[in-house]
């Protein structure tokens, strides 16, 4: 993480006070949760409209922080104390990070997409980190907060960094991808996730395409090869990409030439090599995230042998298709950190295919921040559920109400329970598990679908 004295720390970001009585203090790591105070961070207190930072700045540094940020337009800053008085607390911790990129011989990956990111991030971190030191974003720290927080906690001798990035608008993107200045960039798939900020899939695929815009000249550019979305437009790019891609088919760099679903994963096979790899994860899908990790990995001179074991060691974010048990003895798929249409159907496409259980059960949430067709896509997605495979559907939410509506002409009205209260979904799904059962849960984040997979596991 980063360690500088505060005389550095001035040379980096704009500074208005007088600092020569601590220009000697060193900080070592940044911190904005004076809760979380370590000792020597530098902490940083951001003014909010119902909370302001500084109010604990004092404190910060009575618990050990070795100086503190204050924003200029906060009165009574003070002076006796190691403050750094700059004009926005955000926007120095952001320079602060753009810095220390610069300073560092690190490489950097950035990965984007509607779906998988997470999932691709943890895999690409699991390959490349046979072979180097890496550090990859924690959490769900993909922002204009968290990313910077994530450089600056940057050990000098890492040698990769695999940074997450997400947005909820235009030009987030690009300004995440300046900061970063990435060598390599993965964009996972164009899904419906924004369309409501962005109107439509094109949209989308342009908004995830800024991430080209920090890629240092000529550097790698993984894409998914069958989203025509995005080749349309990387094939009118004039910057200088090194362009490689992943898919289902062989117009791509990296394709499956075969895949074997195991109780617990995969077992597959890809074009570039005689190896048979071993991926503990659920869902076929989730292939194409680790072929576009495995481009990544080759890029940086990786050995497939290696990327097996990467592969097969990888541990995944939670809520990303964790297998679980409840308290029947019914396994649970917990999948509940996010969804789209494209997710949910894969979600249900895998446990469709899986053998061994005699009932399946699916409890499905709202899918948010679609748009205008909001309700159209919750209705499609219950309508496609096949009845020889699907034995119960669960629905969670004032949108999915659409998703039963529509399972109720595909799986029949008795086979179908609709909510808006999660205790009595829970109390009702109780009675329908069993040691033979499979029960998928999967919802949009605000849903908070997990505390169903909680109440399962409790006995």
């Amino acid at each position: 993480m980063i360690k500088k004295t505060l005389k550095q720390i001035s040379e980096m970001i704009s500074v208005k006070n007088e600092i020569t009585s601590f220009a000697d203090t060193e900080i070592t790591g940044v911190s904005i949760d004076s809760r979380k105070i370590e000792m020597g961070n530098l902490f940083i207190p951001f003014k909010g409209e119902n909370s302001d930072g500084h109010k604990f700045v004092e404190d910060s540094l009575k618990k050990g922080a070795a100086a503190a940020l204050w924003q200029s337009d906060v009165p009574n800053p003070p002076l006796h104390l190691p403050i750094l008085i700059v004009e926005d607390c955000l926007v120095a911790l952001q320079e602060l990070a753009r810095e220390y990129r610069k300073q560092l011989q690190v490489k950097v990956v950035g990965i984007t997409g509607s779906n998988g990111k997470t999932t691709t991030k943890d895999m690409t971190y699991s390959l490349l980190s046979t072979t180097y030191k890496v550090q990859k974003t924690e959490g769900n720290y993909n922002n204009h907060i968290g990313l910077p927080l994530t450089v600056l906690g940057l050990d000098d001798d890492t040698e990769i960094a695999v940074l997450e990035m997400g947005m909820s608008g235009r030009g987030e993107i690009e300004f995440l991808t300046k900061l970063a200045s990435p060598d390599a960039v993965v964009i996972t798939n164009i899904g419906e996730s924004h369309l409501l900020d962005l109107g439509s899939r094109e949209g989308i695929a342009e908004a995830k395409l800024e991430i080209l815009q920090g890629l240092k000249d000529g550097g790698l550019a993984v894409l998914h090869g069958d989203e025509p979305l995005l080749m349309e437009r990387i094939n009118k790019y004039k910057g200088n990409v090194n362009l490689q891609t992943f898919g289902r088919t062989d117009r791509n760099d990296f394709f499956p030439t075969e895949i074997v679903q195991l109780d617990q994963g995969n077992m597959f096979k890809i074009n570039k090599s005689s190896e048979s790899f071993e991926l503990p994860v659920l869902g076929t899908h989730n292939i194409l995230n680790a072929l576009a990790a495995m481009i990544i990995a080759h890029y940086f001179d990786v050995p497939f042998e290696k990327m097996n074991e990467g592969l097969t060691s990888v541990k995944l974010t939670n809520m990303r298709m964790e297998l679980v048990e409840g308290s029947h003895g019914e396994k649970i798929i917990n999948d509940a950190y996010n969804a789209s249409p494209t997710s949910m159907m894969a979600a249900i496409e895998l446990v469709s295919n899986l053998k061994g259980y005699e009932n399946i059960i699916l409890v499905l949430g709202d899918m948010l921040e679609l748009g205008p067709q909001e309700e159209q896509y919750h209705l499609q997605i219950g309508e496609g559920l096949n009845p020889e495979k699907i034995n119960l559907l669960f629905t969670f939410g004032k949108l999915s109400k659409h998703m039963a509506e529509g399972a109720r002409s595909s799986l029949g009205k008795e086979r179908v329970f609709s909510f808006t209260d999660k205790n009595e979904l829970i109390e009702v799904l109780k009675q329908h598990v069993n040691n033979h059962t499979l029960v998928l849960v999967k919802a949009s984040r605000g849903m908070k679908l997990e505390e169903i997979v909680t109440a399962l596991q409790q006995k």
